[in-house]
C-alpha cells in the first residue's frame, strides 16, 4: 500500500543557504541581486512589539512593510499634501530593511533609542552595499528620505508607519501599550506627525486615546 503521509520533518538548512545553494547566473549585477533579495527573506524573522489584530502572535517586519504598502494606496486622500504613491510604497517598503542587522527598536524604548541611529546606520552600509552600486544609492536614498521625515512624500510614509501600530493596538487592548506601561504622552509624541500630515484623521486618533485610558491599555499621564 502507498504511504501518502507527507513529511513534515524540516529541512536542515546550511548557515548560508546563499552561498551553498545559489547557481551564479556568470553575471555580477543578477548575482548581487539575487543576494540582496536572498537576504532580505531575514525580515520575516524579525518580529515587533505589535499583535497581529487577531492577537494570536506578534508581527514581523515583512507583515509590518506590506501592510504599509497596501495603506499607501487606501489612505493618500487624507494627507494634506497629495503624495506621490509610488514613492511613497518604494519608502515603506525599504524604511526597515535595516532592522535584519540592526534589529526592532521598539517606538518607546528610550534605551534602545539612544543607540538606534549607529547601529541602523551601520546596518545600512552593510545591507544596501550587498546591490549593484547604483541600486544601493537609489535604495539608501530612500531610506534617509523617510527617516529624515523632511519631505511630503516621507511625511505620509511616516504617518502610515505610526498609524499601523497605533490602529493594531486600539483592536488588541492595547497589548503593546500594557505590556510597556506606556503613558498617552509618549502616545501623543510618537503620533503627532499624523495632526500635521494627515489632520483629517487626527480626531479619530483623540477618540481612541481617550478610550484607551478610559479602558486603562493608557497611563494617562
Amino acid at each position: 500500500m502507498q504511504n501518502n503521509q507527507i513529511n513534515t520533518t524540516p529541512i536542515k538548512q546550511p548557515e548560508d543557504p546563499f552561498s551553498a545553494f545559489y547557481i551564479s547566473s556568470g553575471l555580477e549585477r543578477l548575482d548581487r541581486q539575487m543576494k540582496f533579495i536572498a537576504e532580505i527573506d531575514k525580515m520575516t524573522h524579525i518580529l515587533r512589539q505589535t499583535l497581529l489584530v487577531d492577537g494570536t502572535r506578534r508581527e514581523n517586519d515583512a507583515e509590518h512593510s506590506w501592510h504599509l504598502a497596501v495603506m499607501a494606496q487606501i489612505l493618500p486622500e487624507y494627507a494634506a499634501v497629495a503624495p506621490n504613491i509610488d514613492r511613497a510604497i518604494r519608502m515603506v517598503l525599504v524604511h526597515d530593511l535595516i532592522e535584519i542587522y540592526a534589529g526592532d527598536t521598539f517606538a518607546y524604548d528610550e534605551q534602545g533609542a539612544q543607540t538606534k541611529k549607529q547601529r541602523e546606520s551601520e546596518a545600512a552600509e552593510k545591507l544596501f552595499s550587498i546591490l549593484p552600486d547604483d541600486q544601493n544609492v537609489q535604495i539608501k536614498e530612500l531610506w534617509i528620505e523617510f527617516d529624515e521625515k523632511k519631505t511630503d512624500d516621507a511625511l505620509f510614509a511616516n504617518c502610515l508607519d505610526s498609524l499601523q501600530p497605533f490602529l493594531h493596538n486600539t483592536l488588541t487592548q492595547g497589548h503593546s501599550w500594557q505590556e510597556h506601561h506606556v503613558k498617552k504622552s509618549h502616545v501623543l509624541k510618537r503620533i503627532g506627525i499624523v495632526q500635521k500630515a494627515m489632520p483629517a484623521i487626527w480626531p479619530w486618533v483623540i477618540k481612541n486615546l481617550d478610550h484607551a485610558v478610559e479602558q486603562g491599555w493608557l497611563l494617562d499621564e
